[in-house]
């Protein structure tokens, strides 16, 4: 993610980001072609394998993204999670701080707007301290069989994940279209630990219990 940052001009790192932009055309143009009722059905495949998973069962407080129309839809997790008495929290992003804040909800009508990127994201709330999170529901445009993830150019995902009290597992959510054979790596990029889609669950990193 990010990959035209402005303090990284080496000749790896331009090549790097012409390829990422390249493939973000190409995952764009791959999830335009999806009919509505391909999506549809593809998303609530893809949640409910998420939420049959032992790092669901296992999470008290739960990070989600509010999706976009191409991307799965987080609201039956976000249900089924207040169903258990699970928190659920939500990214609210500090363009002034540049970077995202985890504020808790309650509702998925009430008390939300949309950010500069058009993300729906809380209007207020208490921020809820990082090292609390067991799981975070990670976006992007697309992923490998590494665990890379290609978000959409802007850094917050990474910055996050990079937050040193982090301790949560970190999830992908995506769909199989979506998975790449190769993403480049740069060195403030952010693997995630899982990822999970509307056929599979790939894990790259052990993600049991992290309580200190």
């Amino acid at each position: 993610m990010g990959g035209n940052r402005p303090d990284h001009p080496t000749g790896s790192t331009t090549s790097k980001a012409s390829v990422k932009r390249d493939l973000r055309q190409q995952l764009r143009k791959a999830l335009d072609a999806l009919a509505p009722e391909e999506l549809a059905a593809k998303s609530a495949a893809a949640a409910q394998r998420l939420v049959e998973q032992p790092e669901f069962a296992r999470a008290e407080v739960l990070m989600v993204f509010l999706s976009l129309p191409t991307e799965v839809d987080t609201t039956p997790i976000v249900l089924r999670s207040w169903q258990l008495g699970k928190r659920v929290l939500a990214p609210k992003v500090s363009w002034e701080q540049r970077r995202m804040i985890p504020i808790e909800i309650r509702s998925l009508t009430e008390d939300l707007t949309r950010s500069e990127l058009g993300v729906r994201e809380p209007v207020s709330g208490l921020p809820i301290p990082v090292s609390l999170i067991d799981l975070v529901i990670v976006p992007g445009l697309g992923f490998d069989g590494k665990g890379n993830r290609l978000g959409r150019g802007r850094g917050f995902y990474d910055r996050f994940l990079a937050h040193p009290e982090f301790r949560a597992v970190s999830c992908a959510l995506a769909f199989e279209e979506q998975v790449t054979d190769d993403i480049p790596a740069e060195p403030l990029d952010r693997p995630v630990d899982m990822l999970i889609t509307d056929r599979k669950v790939r894990r790259f990193k052990p993600t049991g219990p992290r309580r200190k």
